[in-house]
């Protein structure tokens, strides 16, 4: 029954890409193994991201079990597709019980799906991790897919309020190009330092994010504004420093040593 609602949902976000004209395309799929436990820790810069994940992740056979902001699970109609699908809600606050879960999960041989930024990074940059994937990775032997995404931040994401003080709203706009990039898998072993090794991942997503942003046909043109491209590299979006009041960021968290300082 779970697979048998993950494809219908799955069929619906690709028909309202295919709405949009959202050109969606993955490299490194190899990577993703099409059996067995795997965590897949992917960067985090739209509300759609999950959708082309998913997309990707379907494609090659896996159904990912996501970890999720606990309060979908608040409506419904939503929260009972959520449960049939297997994802798990997270409390921030207190997420010792999506932990355990999710160990469950990989135990199983599912393939586990997260955003170790814990939210969207106003900065589009890899802000803060949690040290939960690597912590999972530690005790279950599961590989750790590192996964970039870009191009989303141009369908719906955050920024800054506009004059009216409205946030930004999702954009019809069709035709946007989407990449999505699998890195190599990364072991993490029981001895292996929690903090050293996340900040390792931190710096392996940084790099592949990178990658993506500095491909031609998605660097902004000469001359044009652009909030949804990052500052460091010639963008207008808040750099880390500006978009630190904005990043709500558990205190768990382990700060960057990775990308631009």
């Amino acid at each position: 029954m779970s697979d048998r609602v993950y494809r219908v949902t799955n069929a619906l976000g690709r028909t309202a890409l295919r709405l949009l004209d959202v050109d969606t395309r993955w490299t490194g799929e190899e990577h993703l193994p099409v059996r067995g436990p795997v965590l897949l820790a992917a960067t985090h810069v739209s509300y759609p991201d999950f959708v082309v994940l998913e997309q990707a992740a379907v494609a090659r056979g896996r159904f990912v079990r996501f970890l999720c902001r606990h309060d979908v699970w608040h409506v419904p109609v939503v929260r009972t597709a959520m449960d049939r699908m297997r994802h798990v809600p997270v409390d921030r606050a207190a997420p010792a019980g999506a932990y355990v879960v999710a160990r469950g999960l990989l135990r199983e041989g599912e393939a586990v799906g997260a955003f170790p930024e814990a939210g969207i990074s106003f900065s589009y940059t890899v802000r803060s991790l949690m040290p939960g994937v690597v912590s999972l990775a530690r005790e279950t032997g599961a590989p750790v897919v590192p996964v970039a995404i870009w191009g989303t931040q141009r369908v719906w994401s955050v920024g800054l309020p506009d004059a009216r003080g409205r946030k930004p709203r999702p954009s019809l706009r069709r035709g946007r190009r989407v990449d999505v990039s699998f890195g190599a898998p990364l072991i993490f072993g029981a001895g292996d330092d929690l903090t050293e090794s996340t900040r390792h991942l931190g710096s392996v997503l940084t790099e592949q994010l990178e990658a993506l942003q500095l491909l031609p046909h998605h660097q902004p043109r000469p001359g044009v504004r652009a909030p949804w491209y990052p500052a460091h590299l010639g963008g207008h979006a808040p750099t880390r420093e500006e978009a630190a009041h904005l990043d709500v960021v558990p205190r768990s968290a382990i700060r960057p040593t990775w990308g631009p300082s």
